[in-house]
């Protein structure tokens, strides 16, 4: 299964709620308006601020703010700041990080979907991420994976 941590998770919460406000906040009024908890909002504003994704400012007006418009960070970019680059395969971190690479004869097709998951993630901005105009679909992926499995079994 592929799933980002739940530091990724409260980072996009987080960096969200900062592209909707847009104004400089502290630490401990993020902590508050996103109800995650003092230490991990600390921890998480360090990363992006090292990953340049939000501006720390000093002073008695200071606190943190994004780096750049919500529309130039992209989900890839908060999932590397947290995660790392996208690589769903040992593969398709790069050549030579799987011994079994000369004799592999599907590590390829993983570099292909790797490089459209990524390509997909880079295409949603924080932006979009934090539209709440759009409704939360109704997703059961569970029940689209079952749905699939009947099929393949069907034929």
């Amino acid at each position: 299964m592929l799933r980002m941590s739940k530091l990724t998770d409260y980072a996009t919460v987080l960096l969200a709620h900062m592209a909707y406000e847009r104004h400089i906040s502290s630490a401990g009024e993020l902590a508050e308006a996103t109800q995650l908890a003092g230490p991990t909002v600390s921890k998480l504003l360090k990363t992006l601020a090292r990953a340049g994704l939000v501006d720390s400012v000093r002073g008695p007006q200071g606190g943190y703010a994004l780096a750049r418009l919500p529309e130039q960070i992209s989900a890839a970019d908060i999932i590397d700041a947290l995660e790392g680059p996208v690589a769903i395969t040992e593969c398709s971190a790069g050549a030579g990080q799987c011994e079994l690479e000369s004799v592999c004869h599907v590590g390829s097709a993983w570099q292909r979907i790797n490089r459209g998951i990524r390509t997909a993630l880079g295409e949603v901005s924080l932006l979009d991420l934090q539209d709440r105009a759009s409704p939360l679909p109704g997703l059961d992926l569970a029940a689209e994976a079952r749905g699939a499995t009947s099929s393949a079994n069907r034929a």
